[in-house]
């Protein structure tokens, strides 16, 4: 287990997963991530690649911070789509990320997918967007972090996340409501299940 997310479920439906986040909720996360956002030293976030295609890392108990948001999370693609909006801010919609991942996959305490290190940054209002980590997903392949298939399968996932923002489908679509949601007030914060660290070990 590379790290785990504390997340509510809006809506478990056949078209989408949708999941929910806001500060507070808890987590687990690599030492080195959390260094890096302590410190700002990019050398521990260097670390964690080399780390992971090791098998080699400790995770540390964390919480989110700064921003809520959504999760769209369709099964067999291999994306996600978020929407991030700054609760100090009116819930200002503040960005979209699209997370290339692999399909979601149910366990006995929540749902599994792997990261794979490549994501894509949008303007609230969809007119531009940025590609984010390539470096980072160069160096993952490289080191056997992201196989060929996993290579394969992310190249047809850019078009179709690309796709979704040009033809405004989705979580994109006005009529998704994307851009005006709230998070509950009266929600608490949410918190990780017991046997997080073991679940699907023999």
């Amino acid at each position: 287990m590379w790290s785990a997310h504390a997340l509510r479920v809006v809506e478990d439906g056949t078209e989408a997963l949708v999941l929910a986040g806001r500060p507070g909720a808890e987590m687990l996360a690599p030492t080195t991530w959390i260094e890096w956002l302590l410190t700002g030293d990019e050398t521990a976030r260097a670390r964690a690649m080399p780390n992971l295609a090791d098998g080699n890392w400790r995770l540390d108990p964390w919480s989110w911070r700064n921003t809520a948001h959504l999760q769209w999370v369709p099964p067999e693609l291999w994306f996600s789509v978020h929407a991030f909006y700054d609760p100090s801010d009116g819930h200002r919609l503040a960005h979209w990320y699209v997370n290339f991942q692999q399909p979601m996959r149910r366990t006995a305490i929540g749902f599994d997918t792997f990261d794979l290190l490549l994501d894509l940054v949008i303007d609230p209002d969809l007119s531009q967007w940025r590609w984010k980590d390539e470096d980072e997903y160069a160096h993952g392949r490289r080191l056997g972090v992201v196989s060929e298939a996993d290579h394969r399968a992310v190249e047809r996932a850019r078009d179709e996340a690309t796709a979704m923002i040009e033809e405004r489908t989705g979580p994109f679509a006005a009529a998704a409501d994307w851009r005006d949601w709230r998070s509950e007030p009266h929600w608490p914060a949410p918190s990780l299940p017991t046997g997080t660290l073991t679940v699907g070990l023999p």
